[in-house]
């Protein structure tokens, strides 16, 4: 799934779950649930070492 590989993708200790902390308002999660898109356009790849690794 490529929400567990996002920078985004936060565990939140009060609820006790993982969530998504990209702030949208209602206008852009309302165009972001019905676009029939096959990635996530808030996608932040949170592997600090992707740089390092592409530079080797």
């Amino acid at each position: 799934m490529e929400c567990e590989t996002c920078a985004n993708y936060i565990y939140d200790e009060e609820m006790e779950e993982y969530l998504c902390d990209v702030n949208v308002d209602e206008d852009d999660l309302i165009r972001f649930l019905s676009n029939k898109r096959e990635s996530c356009p808030y996608y932040c790849n949170g592997d600090e070492y992707s740089v390092v690794r592409k530079q080797m």
